[in-house]
């Protein structure tokens, strides 16, 4: 079933006020090609789009609604679920601030409310600051976090999309040192199960999983490292063993070329930015990442909030847009909508 026949009802959650997420909020809803991907909302404040859109000289009418249902999802009209009343002339662009890291964090357990009630069939987040969501008492460090302790979901697994590249990653936010620690056999059999998984539920059937090396050369046979032999080897021979179609190591330096080229399903990459260096340098406003094992399919950009050039009309929307695409393509297939 196309998206044309059948749209995806996808939220944007606004971000950080204080940054560039509410001007590609407004950017992308303005954009054509979002309304052939989904039905698109926004789960934010209408004041601050209100202002931004005049500050960056975009016409539109901003909608407040307060459910999906009374969304209208027309181009030139943005649907906005706010959250509350705020002192939203007090924020300050480009800075960081409590009550930005409060709104940002408001918007995003609406998104979660909605997705959990089965009203929205994806999320795609614009960026946060964490450094406002601490100030602002939150607990968790991001949103990869708030949304899997927040869904109450056992695990989440990121995939980075670039072109046709499907990059999963064994570890996300740790250090270089400990990520290496972190490749273990346990923790990549653990992961091809979730990521073939995950696949299945897009409608691949056994789908080719790659396995990139950690070491320069494979390790050269313990010369530059015993990760492959020790590790690695084993946790893809034992996923083979379980039915998965895993195969590598491959070296890093190939993997993800040869992925372009279109030789695998999906790649398991072993480190932060093994993934995030290759598929940026490829394409670096076409990347995003996807977020699964949570109840709902969820996204967000590659960039930060930007705080130096926000509110300055000069902010790219097209990794919110690209990201808005691959959630909805997902959805349709997750779902069969």
């Amino acid at each position: 079933m196309s998206i044309e026949q059948k749209k995806p009802i996808i939220a944007i959650t606004m971000g950080d006020p204080a940054g560039i997420g509410p001007e590609i909020t407004i950017s992308a809803m303005l954009n054509s090609d979002m309304h052939t991907y989904c039905h698109p909302l926004v789960i934010g404040s209408g004041k601050v789009l209100e202002r931004t859109a005049k500050a960056i000289n975009k016409s539109c009418t901003i909608h407040r609604i307060a459910c999906p249902d009374e969304a209208t999802y027309r181009i030139g009209i943005i649907d906005v679920i706010e959250t509350g009343s705020y002192a939203e002339d007090s924020i300050r662009m480009g800075e960081i601030q409590e009550l930005a890291g409060r709104m940002s964090y408001d918007w995003i357990l609406k998104s979660i409310e909605l997705g959990m009630s089965g009203k929205i069939d994806g999320v795609n987040s614009a960026p946060i600051s964490k450094q406002a969501i601490k100030l602002a008492g939150v607990a968790e460090a991001g949103h990869q976090e708030i949304f899997r302790v927040k869904t109450g979901s056992p695990y989440t697994l990121v995939m980075f999309s670039c072109r046709k590249l499907r990059v999963f990653m064994l570890s996300g936010h740790m250090s270089l040192i400990d990520a290496c620690h972190y490749v273990t056999k346990n923790n990549i059999a653990r992961t091809l199960v979730l990521i073939n998984r995950e696949l299945n539920k897009m409608g691949l059937d056994k789908p080719l999983i790659a396995v990139s090396a950690l070491n320069p050369h494979l390790g050269d046979l313990g010369l530059f490292g015993n990760e492959e032999v020790d590790q690695i080897i084993p946790a893809i021979q034992e996923a083979r063993e379980m039915g998965i179609n895993a195969i590598g190591p491959i070296p890093a330096d190939s993997i993800y070329h040869l992925g372009e080229d279109g030789d695998f399903a999906a790649i398991l990459s072993l480190y932060h930015d093994q993934a995030h260096i290759a598929c940026k340098t490829l394409d670096f406003e076409k990347s995003c990442a996807i977020t699964f094992g949570l109840p709902f399919i969820r996204g967000t950009v590659d960039h930060g909030v930007a705080f130096d050039i926000a509110g300055k009309g000069i902010a790219n929307p097209s990794s919110l847009i690209e990201t808005t695409r691959v959630l909805a393509e997902i959805a349709l297939k997750q779902k069969r909508i």
